[in-house]
């Protein structure tokens, strides 16, 4: 493909990118579901206009590079379960439909060691563009579980002693550093994941990079009860509605944080805006379970059974939520388990009725009520 085709052809695809206000963005989220974290929601759905606003200044208004707005790269930060990721699978899967990946860093290790090479992160980025290049350069990668990559002090690092390599710590990092920089990434030319073979360059220079996690250990980092964010954590951690812990935006802004958490602060410096999401509350779980339910209540409709929860079952469960502490992302889990033994009994057997999710002192049960 000649150079001017290829700048014809990602063109042509930004153009047919929509781009709503920021608050077109955010009520969008609410009409497919997204419930809470209105702070966070604000953020991140001015990151994704930002994002597409640059890609279109870029390859629509040929706005020379070096007066482009900087890439809107975010941290993410708050407790399992609060919508995190979600809020990254609806701005880009529904609203934009630009390629998106969200990787499990858990699984990385620095270049030349067993794992995920870094490198692969682009690889996965360009099958989601359907394994075009071209189009892969404006899309979206979400680091997840990017705490779990936190470097242990060692001071071979610092000294320079030995192996300077650090399989799941900093040398992951280092590893990261080079593709959020923005440059030319050399990748397998055949998507493959071996490093042998035709290499092809992607440029990361209009990736957006969003980096995910809990952050949860932050708090063993305070001795001093009562200072910064610690005393948040302690007035929050009685908090019936609340899960985990909370953090207020200056707080999270701290980038020194991070660099006593474990990271190269060359690398966090890479994110321009830092974003905490708020524990979940239950009447937000109770907006977000009513979703779900509907959801429950389609699939045993399909099989000819009309699907009732009552009330205190609802609350059963997300009082049980709150207590594992797994968020909206746990809400699946309970219900699907006390619907399990129900529609295995109805499913497949071309019968109607109904079915109703009870509360007892044995706790929840299931009544089906068959028509003759």
């Amino acid at each position: 493909m000649r150079r001017g085709e290829k700048v014809y052809y990602v063109k042509d695809f930004i153009q047919t990118v929509p781009l709503p206000s920021p608050k077109k963005i955010y009520n969008e989220l609410e009409k497919l579901g997204y419930r809470g974290q209105p702070l966070a929601r604000k953020a991140v759905s001015l990151a994704s206009y930002r994002h597409v606003k640059r890609l279109k200044l870029l390859h629509s208004k040929n706005t020379p590079r070096a007066n482009l707005p900087p890439r809107p790269n975010s941290i993410l930060m708050g407790p399992t379960g609060c919508g995190k990721t979600y809020l990254i699978e609806l701005l880009f899967g529904e609203i934009f439909k630009l390629p998106f990946v969200i990787i499990d860093m858990t699984k990385f290790t620095e270049s030349g060691y067993v794992g995920d090479d870094v490198v692969n992160i682009l690889v996965q980025l360009v099958y989601a563009a359907n394994e075009s290049i071209d189009i892969a350069e404006c899309g979206v990668v979400v680091l997840d579980e990017f705490d779990k990559i936190a470097g242990a002090y060692s001071s071979a690092r610092f000294a320079g002693q030995g192996t300077t390599k650090d399989v799941s710590g900093y040398g992951v990092q280092r590893e990261l550093l080079k593709i959020l920089e923005g440059t030319d990434v050399q990748i397998p030319l055949d998507f493959g994941f071996s490093s042998r073979g035709p290499r092809a360059l992607i440029s990361t220079r209009d990736i957006t990079f969003f980096a995910v996690g809990a952050f949860s250990g932050i708090r063993n980092l305070y001795e001093r009860k009562g200072v910064g964010f610690m005393q948040t954590l302690e007035e929050h951690s009685g908090d019936e509605d609340s899960i985990a812990y909370h953090l207020t935006e200056e707080e999270a802004d701290d980038i020194t944080k991070f660099h006593m958490f474990g990271f190269l602060p060359e690398l966090i410096s890479r994110y321009n805006r830092i974003v905490p999401f708020a524990p979940l509350h239950r009447s937000t779980l109770k907006e977000i379970i009513h979703i779900k339910i509907q959801n429950y209540q389609r699939e045993f409709e399909e099989e000819g059974f009309k699907l009732h929860i009552e009330p205190k079952v609802i609350d059963f469960i997300i009082e049980e939520a709150l207590k594992r502490q797994t968020g909206a992302r746990g809400l699946d889990v309970i219900i699907s388990k006390y619907l399990e033994d129900v529609a295995f009994e109805t499913f497949g057997k071309s019968e109607e009725g109904e079915v109703v999710l009870t509360l007892d002192s044995g706790g929840v049960s299931h009544i089906v009520k068959r028509r003759a």
